[in-house]
């Protein structure tokens, strides 16, 4: 089964973009969950990820949400870098 967001690609930076597996999808979904339920109550990550399938609207706020994840997942990677040196 795929993964609902695995048919859009995740733009991080200008030159990266790619598809993330399930594994990743999972983890960059959690970085973001609790902030865009917060910023649409009554709305559920599942629920754009589903709308967006059919419309470009949520394709577009899902790619940005997603986008987001990745940036938080680098600044995490990068601290945790730093921390163990």
């Amino acid at each position: 089964m795929t993964h609902p967001s695995s048919d859009f690609h995740i733009l991080a930076d200008v030159d990266h973009i790619g598809q993330p597996d399930e594994r990743e999808c999972a983890h960059l979904e959690s970085l973001i969950r609790a902030d865009y339920e917060r910023c649409h109550p009554g709305g559920t990550l599942e629920t754009l990820q589903r709308r967006a399938r059919f419309s470009k609207e949520d394709r577009g706020l899902l790619r940005d949400w997603m986008a987001v994840a990745v940036r938080r997942a680098k600044a995490k990677g990068a601290r945790r870098r730093l921390s163990t040196r």
